[in-house]
């Protein structure tokens, strides 16, 4: 099934995606790094394919030869939307300040100054 990287709306495709079709949902171009087969950030140029040209702009339309849509199976299991909030949500818990209480206060005040404790 081919799925748009950018809005997620299934692409029918009759023949070759050319150089300046887009997508019927968002406008972004099709032929793009993102929405190619071989697009992998893990590799050098974020491409897969050894003999590939160098391409900056990874959304933008290019004259790749090696360009094959990516067969995306349905629809991704967390959309870029509703993943972000859970992570900042994990990350606030994670370094959330802790209230310390009057008691906990004097421990830790007596402990490295043996003064504040007589008084």
């Amino acid at each position: 099934m081919n799925i748009c990287y950018q809005c997620q709306r299934e692409i029918l495709i009759k023949d070759r995606v050319g150089r300046r079709d887009t997508c019927p949902g968002c406008g972004v171009d099709l032929r793009c790094c993102r929405n190619c087969a071989f697009y992998d950030t893990g590799y050098a140029n974020a491409c897969r394919e050894p003999q590939s040209d160098t391409v900056l702009d990874k959304e933008a339309g290019n004259f790749c030869d090696f360009f094959a849509f990516a067969e995306r199976q349905g629809q991704p299991s967390s959309a870029p939307e509703t993943a972000a909030p859970s992570a900042r949500a994990r990350l606030e818990a994670l370094f959330k300040k802790k209230e310390v209480g009057r008691s906990q206060f004097f421990i830790l005040n007596s402990s490295f100054f043996p003064s504040a404790a007589s008084t």
